[in-house]
């Protein structure tokens, strides 16, 4: 009876793992969903404004569902939360401009950099090698994005390309800061997406009080009809609020580059996306490069395990 209560413990930690990486793929679906509807209600002249009401639709429920939790942060949780907030910003500042000023297919072969971005970072952070199998499923995953992105065909470098390489920077930086500033890890993660994002909303704000930065966000939003108002519900509800909520919960119980390798996905999804609702056709090479992405992701994440192990 000992024996066979004890024999499915070894199996705890896979099982747990698989909890955590769902959510984050389910994000990875969302955010490759996000090109799309990005582009469906974003133009050069509205992107500070789209950014704007996008971060500040879910705000106020938050604020009012986590008042109590937000009352509770300390000073030091205030700070670093808000520090993450202001890298945030830059991400979408520089993705959203960025795919505004490239092509889809650039935009998802250069982000998808930040799997092996956020595996040197850390190892160079920690002074602690990556695992070889690790390194060579994110390099296999990045060869699947290669295949996966060939059917439209590459463009000149543009300086959209350079924005795109900026935001998976900024991004690497995101997921090591989550993951090691003290001062976060015993608040809820409630309050620090919310903090977040006040923090972002405060940023766009900022800019979209100058001249010359586009449309105002009041007059964007009496513009918008109701795809529009869809669309942007999309992107504010599950692509920011739902997406970095998890990040923030996923990346206390994994590691940054595990984290960050389910979410080099994207790019796989964001073509699922636009072969259902675009009519794209990727091709022989680009469902090579598909399989190539899954592969990768499952083998990373078994490395991972058996170096966490």
């Amino acid at each position: 009876m000992s024996a066979s209560i004890a024999a499915p413990l070894p199996l705890g930690a896979p099982r747990r793992a698989w909890l955590t990486d769902l959510p984050v793929l389910l994000v990875a679906v969302v955010w490759g969903t996000s090109y799309l509807a990005a582009k469906g209600i974003t133009t050069t002249h509205t992107v500070i404004a789209v950014l704007v009401l996008r971060f500040a639709v879910v705000l106020p429920v938050l604020v009012v569902a986590g008042w109590s939790r937000l009352r509770a942060l300390s000073a030091a949780q205030w700070r670093g939360a808000a520090t993450l907030g202001l890298i945030l910003s830059g991400i979408f500042l520089l993705e959203t401009y960025g795919v505004v000023h490239t092509s889809a297919t650039n935009a998802g072969l250069i982000i998808s950099l930040t799997m092996i971005l956020t595996s040197l970072a850390e190892a160079a952070v920690t002074r602690v090698a990556p695992p070889r199998a690790f390194l060579a499923a994110a390099g296999l995953s990045v060869t699947g994005v290669v295949l996966l992105t060939q059917g439209g065909g590459f463009t000149a470098p543009s300086l959209g390309d350079l924005l795109m390489l900026l935001a998976a920077l900024a991004r690497t930086v995101h997921v090591l800061a989550m993951s090691r500033i003290k001062a976060v890890e015993s608040a809820d993660s409630l309050s620090l997406t919310t903090v977040q994002l006040g923090s972002a909303v405060a940023v766009f704000a900022v800019i979209a009080a100058f001249p010359g930065t586009g449309a105002s966000p009041w007059t964007v939003a009496l513009d918008f009809g109701p795809r529009e108002w869809a669309g942007l519900i999309f992107l504010s509800v599950f692509c920011t609020l739902f997406a970095f909520f998890v990040q923030m919960w996923a990346v206390r119980r994994s590691s940054p580059s595990r984290v960050s390798l389910l979410l080099g996905t994207e790019p796989l999804w964001a073509a699922a996306v636009g072969i259902a609702l675009a009519g794209d056709r990727p091709g022989a090479l680009g469902l090579a490069g598909a399989i190539l992405v899954l592969a990768g992701t499952t083998w990373g994440r078994r490395a991972a395990d058996k170096d966490a192990g």
